[in-house]
């Protein structure tokens, strides 16, 4: 028996969960190659939904994230302008000459760059910089990359969500809350930087092993990475666009500016400035990486219109109706939301939350932790697999790229290592939570 407005659960929730679990199972099993699997199973939904009546055509098409789809396409149209150039060799051997007698060391520093870079642009764009001068840089001191690409996906996770504008959720909860960017670093960035610390303990104990130096490694880099730039001009105009894309990421929710349309900005004027050919830059583009995104997209959006997301959404909030029980809903929907961004893209169980918790608070309720509580779980669940967030995706095709053995990172070895330390940053950031409960409300 249902109460007053509540949801019940229909077949179409039903069969809608039973396709997105079919489609992971290929996915996180290696049946199929992750990009197979979810068109496969974004066909799958589509079909089912039109013939059951919870999704149409129209809807899967709308459901595809137009603006993370461009912005990873245009992210990846510069780094392509900028690879010819030995840019990124130059960084690289730079980089690798600070820190690369200690790999212990070389993870702190390249995760630290990560995190703090991903509090000013999203943490998908870091990434893509990032993760092939990773592979460059272990390349140069012949070391497995693995234990640094995931390091540097979990990092750029957990640093986006200290600011308004380091993950996309982030956006759309400051919006709804009328939520600053100055009050926003305030309350996320303590939380984020015990979270940050606690996690890298973690990682370098979970890699203990791996990050130990191979027989014979020494360490040294007699590589001048003065040398290493070979087209300094065209290195200069990329870097003029990137420079433009990087400062309109700082401002773009003040002009009201899709990231995506940011990021094109800087690609239109590197277009001009360096005349590519075109034939050659989109070539390097990742399109199973793209075509993966589009119809993982769509399953999830399946999830949304059967009402399953709204359901959970509706049974979750329902436990703030009494004051006394805040705390434990905060928690919960922190929980929540981190187990199911795990596996589902963060930004559907967002968008579902945010009218729910602003239905709240016109009833009364104290929404103001409920809305960091969401923010902390959507930005740390994203570390529990290797789809739960868009930099994992990113890091894996990296790792698939190098020719060392164990160097791929596999779903299950994602799990493994990712599905725990999600747990735990969870729990410190609960932790925290409780503590300072005041201070969050």
């Amino acid at each position: 028996m249902t109460g007053a407005g509540e949801l019940p659960m229909t077949a179409g929730m039903i069969l809608s969960a039973v396709i997105l679990v079919a489609a992971y199972i290929l996915v996180f099993t290696e049946i199929l190659h992750r990009t197979n699997a979810a068109l496969i199973g974004a066909v799958v939904m589509v079909g089912a939904g039109s013939l059951a009546g919870f999704y149409t055509q129209e809807q899967a098409v709308q459901a595809i994230d137009a603006n993370t789809m461009l912005l990873l396409s245009g992210m990846m149209i510069l780094v392509a302008i900028l690879r010819p150039t030995g840019g990124f060799e130059y960084l690289a051997i730079h980089i690798a000459k600070l820190a690369a007698r200690s790999p212990r060391r070389l993870l702190v520093y390249l995760t630290l760059a990560v995190s703090l870079t991903s509090m000013l642009l999203d943490n998908v764009t870091t990434v893509i910089i990032f993760a092939p001068l990773t592979a460059l840089i272990c390349g140069m001191l012949n070391i497995n990359p693995l234990p640094f690409l995931m390091a540097e996906a979990m990092t750029s996770n957990i640093g986006g969500i200290a600011t308004l504008v380091g993950d996309p959720p982030n956006i759309m909860i400051g919006s709804a809350a009328g939520i600053d960017f100055d009050r926003f670093l305030v309350h996320m960035g303590p939380v984020v930087a015990v979270v940050w610390l606690g996690t890298i303990a973690l990682l370098l104990w979970q890699f203990r092993h791996e990050l130990r130096p191979p027989p014979g490694f020494t360490g040294r880099i007699d590589l001048d990475e003065d040398k290493a730039i070979t087209d300094p001009a065209t290195l200069k105009r990329a870097l003029l666009a990137l420079a433009v894309v990087v400062t309109l990421f700082l401002v773009h929710h003040h002009l009201h500016f899709y990231p995506a349309y940011v990021t094109f900005i800087g690609v239109a004027l590197a277009l001009v400035l360096v005349r590519p050919d075109p034939a050659t830059v989109l070539g390097e583009l990742e399109w199973p990486v793209l075509m993966f995104f589009a119809a993982l997209f769509i399953i999830v959006g399946g999830i949304q219109s059967s009402g399953l997301l709204a359901w959970i959404g509706q049974h979750l909030a329902s436990y703030a109706s009494d004051p006394t029980h805040l705390l434990v809903t905060c928690l919960l929907l922190m929980w929540v939301a981190g187990l199911l961004s795990s596996v589902l893209d963060n930004i559907p169980f967002t968008i579902t939350m945010i009218p729910i918790v602003l239905d709240l608070q016109i009833g009364g309720v104290n929404a103001t932790p409920l809305w960091w509580a969401l923010a902390l779980g959507v930005g740390l669940g994203g570390n529990g697999s290797h789809i739960g967030a868009t930099a994992n995706v990113i890091c894996v095709a990296e790792s698939e790229k190098c020719p060392l053995d164990g160097a791929t990172i596999t779903p299950a070895l994602w799990l493994r290592k990712g599905f725990p330390l999600m747990l735990a940053s969870l729990t410190m950031a609960s932790l925290v939570f409780t503590l300072f409960f005041g201070f969050f409300s």
